[in-house]
């Protein structure tokens, strides 16, 4: 992210002060480009807090990407289906070696806990309707192909929630609840 506002006051301050403004400590430009970069500090902290929460329905809708690089026709429920157990078991050869790996009587490792967690709530999320592209529209299918990676552009694409029962309902984007 970049300090945008804080160059505005630097700038401001520098054309009427000169290049090398000699400023006190209590001054009113001091206390100009110190607030300048309080609200710079905050607007990035918040960008990438806002991008942690993102990645992991980008890197979800990065992962049905690959998985429909050959396909060309829409794909049906049934196949949908298969790729989101697919993508439900990502996780589980490193599962198997932390479990492997640990001792016998000892307490599960942080990571191990985590991915535990992990995967009983997308396992939960799945039984209620798991969050995808909508890869039964051709159309969707092409824009998803063409997708870039970046978040903004997710809202071009149409998303389904696909229960474990195969029911398809219609979703929104940003994913809300249970829309």
């Amino acid at each position: 992210m970049v300090s945008n506002r804080l160059d505005k006051v630097h700038k401001k301050i520098t054309k009427k002060k000169g290049k090398n403004p000699n400023l006190h400590e209590g001054s009113r430009d001091t206390k100009r480009l110190q607030s300048a970069a309080q609200r710079d500090e905050k607007l990035n902290r918040v960008f990438r807090q806002r991008k942690d929460q993102n990645r992991t329905y980008v890197n979800r809708v990065k992962s049905f990407q690959s998985y429909t690089a050959e396909h060309v026709a829409s794909l049906s429920v049934p196949e949908i289906q298969a790729m989101i157990e697919d993508y439900l078991g990502r996780d589980d050869e490193e599962l198997a070696q932390l479990k492997a790996a640990r001792r016998p009587g000892r307490p599960a490792s942080t990571r191990q806990n985590l991915l535990e967690i992990h995967q009983n709530t997308e396992r939960d999320e799945y039984a209620a309707g798991f969050w995808v592209p909508d890869l039964e529209d051709e159309l969707n299918l092409k824009k998803l192909k063409d997708w870039n990676g970046e978040w903004a552009q997710l809202a071009t694409l149409k998303f389904s929630r696909i229960s474990k029962e195969g029911f398809k309902k219609e979703s929104s984007f940003p994913p809300k609840g249970m829309s």
